[in-house]
């Protein structure tokens, strides 16, 4: 199967961005993050009148939700039936060649590793998607360093991960 190129996906994401952030779409920046406590709200029957954030995160948490939904199954419908390439593995490839070949340590890492990056999206002020997709188009000072720091991170996790057992 061809690949677009790389300059196609930038042309395909600015048009997804102006398609949101119009009246015609969300008319509000790209994100993940809101529709956690829009959905614990519901699950737990909290009231938003107690809990502020929840009128908050309203309008903007029910859309995340299906967008979310949406890109699981756009995910796996492209996987099984365009790339043929759906597996399923609970630990990757690369975690047994450079790791282990324990489910319960890839469970444990993969946590504290997505614990630790949405903190640091929050206190930056949204969430990576957020920030990666949204907030740097938008040139957001949060983003930009929220970018940096996590592609700082990336370098150095990967040298760290990427070292043989041997060494």
């Amino acid at each position: 199967m061809n690949r677009l190129p790389w300059w196609m996906g930038g042309i395909l994401m600015s048009g997804l961005l102006l398609l949101t952030f119009s009246v015609f779409g969300a008319d509000r920046p790209i994100g993940a993050s809101t529709y956690v406590p829009y959905f614990a709200g519901i699950i737990f029957d909290l009231d938003a009148d107690k809990y502020s954030y929840l009128k908050e995160v309203e309008a903007s948490g029910a859309w995340e939700g299906v967008m979310l939904f949406g890109a699981l199954v756009g995910g796996f419908v492209t996987s099984v039936f365009i790339t043929k390439s759906f597996r399923f593995s609970l630990i990757p490839t690369g975690w047994k060649k450079y790791k282990n070949h324990s489910v319960v340590s890839r469970l444990l890492w993969s946590f504290f590793s997505g614990f630790v990056m949405i903190i640091g999206a929050r206190l930056a002020g949204g969430c990576t998607s957020g920030h990666f997709m949204s907030g740097m188009s938008q040139m957001a000072i949060s983003s930009m360093i929220f970018g940096t720091v996590v592609m700082i991170s990336l370098v150095v996790t990967g040298k760290l991960f990427y070292r043989t057992k041997e060494q």
